[in-house]
C-alpha cells in the first residue's frame, strides 16, 4: 500500500515536530550545490561508509561532477523523511538507507529511482542476493544498492572457557555449541567453575538473533500479524532459558562495557560487533575468539545507498554509487572502518583474509563469510520494528523486574496487537 503524499508530508511534518527538525526548503546552500547536474550531493551517517573512501571517491569523479558529501547526525530517518517530503532542492542526490528502515519506504518507491534502469541489474550477482531482495519492491523496483550487511557469530573468551576446562579451539566449540540448548549448557557450566561470570549479556540480545534465524518474522507477506505464532514463541523460549537458568548478566543499561572486559564469557552478535567488543576491552586482546553461531546465522544491521527521485543526474550519481560499492573499493571500507561488505568476492581479499590479532590471530572471515552466504531470507514488513519493541521491551521486564515470563509474553503479544492495529496490519 503506497502513501499519499498527503500522508507523506503529514507523517513527514510529525517526525519533524516530534524530534525539533527545521525542514529546509530554500535554494539547495544546505545540500551544498546548484541545481544542475554537475553538482551532486550525498548523504550517509557517521561509520555507514568509509570518510576515507568518500574523499577518495571526490577525487576520483572531480573531472565529471563535483560531489559534496555529508555526514549527518542525529536522527538519520527522521531527517531523510522530512526532507524528501519537502521536496526541492534540499533532498540529497544520493543517500543512505539503515538495513532497519528500508522496509519502511518500500511502500514509498516512487520517492527514489529503480536502480535497475540504470545497471544494477547487470551487476547485482557481485551482491549477496537476500541483502538486495531486502531492498526492492514486490513489482522488483530496486530502491537500494548494499552497503554492507551484519552476519552473526558467537564471540567467546578463551581464556575463560580454557579455565573452566572447555575447548577453546573455534570448531571445536562450534561443535560444543550447535543448539541453542548445547550453547547454554555451556554457560552452566562455566557458571559452576566460575559463579561470577555470565554467559549472556542479556536476553533480547537472544531474542533478536533466534527471529532472525527463521524465515517468518511478526507479519506476513499478506500484512498480517503473526507474532504470536509457534516460530515467535519459540524463540522468546530460547532467550528466556539463559534467565532461568541464571547464565544471564542483564544488562539493560550502560555497564557493557565494563562487564564485557571483566565477567562476559560470550557474546551473540554481528560482525560489527567486533569492533565494539575490542574498543571497550583492549586489555583482553588476544583472549577473544569466534565461531559460528548456535543454531546458524543470522543478520543484524547492514545499510544501502539510494537515489532519491529528485537526484540531478541519476547517471553519473549511479557510478559514483557503483565504484563505492564495487567489491574492490568494498575491501578498503572494511580496512579503514570494518564495514562487513555484500559482495561475497570481497571475502577471499587480502584486506579480509588475514589474521586479527585481538582474535588470538584468528581469520574471522573464515567464520563470518559462511554466515553471510547462510542467512534465511525472511520477509520484513514496514511495522515489523515497531511491531517487535514490545517484546524486546517485555524481556527486560522479566530481567528488572522478575515478571514472568508467561505474564510478559501475553502483555508483548496484546501491545503488538495493538500496534499492528495502528499501523495497518491485519
Amino acid at each position: 500500500m503506497d502513501l499519499s503524499r498527503r500522508r507523506f508530508l503529514q507523517a513527514a511534518a510529525f517526525t519533524a515536530a516530534a524530534s525539533g527538525l527545521t525542514v529546509a526548503c530554500g535554494d539547495g546552500s544546505e545540500s551544498g550545490g546548484t541545481k544542475n547536474g554537475k553538482n551532486l550531493t550525498l548523504w550517509y551517517w557517521g561509520g555507514a561508509l568509509s570518510d576515507k573512501l568518500v574523499a577518495e571517491t571526490k577525487t576520483h569523479f572531480s573531472s565529471e561532477v563535483k560531489l559534496t558529501a555529508a555526514s549527518i547526525g542525529g536522527e538519520f530517518k527522521q531527517k531523510l523523511t522530512t526532507t524528501l517530503a519537502a521536496g526541492g532542492s534540499s533532498v540529497p542526490d544520493i543517500t543512505g538507507i539503515k538495513g532497519e528502515d528500508i522496509a519502511s519506504f518500500l511502500p514509498n518507491a516512487d520517492r527514489f529511482l529503480d536502480l535497475n534502469d540504470l545497471g544494477f541489474k547487470k551487476i547485482s550477482s557481485q551482491y549477496l542476493e537476500w541483502k538486495t531482495k531486502l531492498a526492492q519492491t514486490e513489482d522488483g523496483k530496486q530502491i537500494g544498492f548494499p552497503i554492507d550487511i551484519g552476519p552473526t557469530a558467537l564471540f567467546y573468551r578463551a581464556d575463560l572457557f580454557d579455565k573452566a576446562g572447555l575447548p577453546t579451539d573455534p570448531a571445536k566449540v562450534a561443535a560444543e555449541a550447535k543448539t541453542w540448548e548445547d550453547y547454554f549448557a555451556l554457560g552452566t557450566e562455566l557458571k559452576k567453575s566460575q559463579p561470577g561470570v555470565f554467559l549472556v549479556n542479556n536476553i533480547s540480545a537472544v531474542f533478536n538473533i533466534a527471529v532472525g534465524q527463521g524465515t517468518k518474522r511478526f507479519i506476513d507477506e499478506d500484512n498480517h500479524f503473526i507474532g504470536d505464532q509457534e516460530h515467535i514463541r519459540a524463540a522468546w523460549e530460547t532467550a528466556i532459558r539463559p534467565y532461568t537458568l541464571g547464565i544471564d548478566a542483564k544488562i539493560n543499561d550502560q555497564t557493557w562495557n565494563a562487564a564485557i572486559g571483566k565477567n562476559l564469557a560470550t557474546e551473540l552478535g554481528a560482525a560489527w560487533h567486533a569492533l565494539d567488543i575490542e574498543s571497550a576491552a583492549p586489555g583482553t586482546k588476544g583472549k577473544w575468539r569466534v565461531c559460528a553461531n548456535p543454531n546458524g546465522p543470522a543478520n543484524q544491521g547492514g545499510s544501502y545507498l539510494a537515489l532519491p527521485s529528485q537526484c540531478r543526474n541519476p547517471e553519473e550519481a549511479f557510478k559514483i554509487i557503483s565504484w563505492i560499492l564495487s567489491p574492490e573499493n568494498n575491501a578498503k571500507s572494511y580496512t579503514d572502518a570494518t564495514i562487513f561488505p555484500a559482495s561475497p568476492a570481497t571475502y577471499s581479499m587480502e584486506a579480509m583474509t588475514g589474521p586479527d590479532a585481538f582474535f588470538g590471530g584468528q581469520k574471522i572471515i573464515e567464520v563470518f563469510g559462511p554466515a553471510a552466504e547462510a542467512i534465511p531470507v525472511s520477509y520484513e514488513a514496514p511495522a515489523d520494528s515497531a511491531v517487535m519493541a514490545p517484546f524486546t521491551a517485555e524481556l527486560s521486564s522479566i530481567e528488572a523486574k522478575g515478571k514472568k515470563p508467561d505474564d510478559a509474553w501475553n502483555d508483548a503479544v496484546s501491545q503488538a496487537k495493538q500496534i499492528a492495529r495502528r499501523q495497518g496490519v491485519k
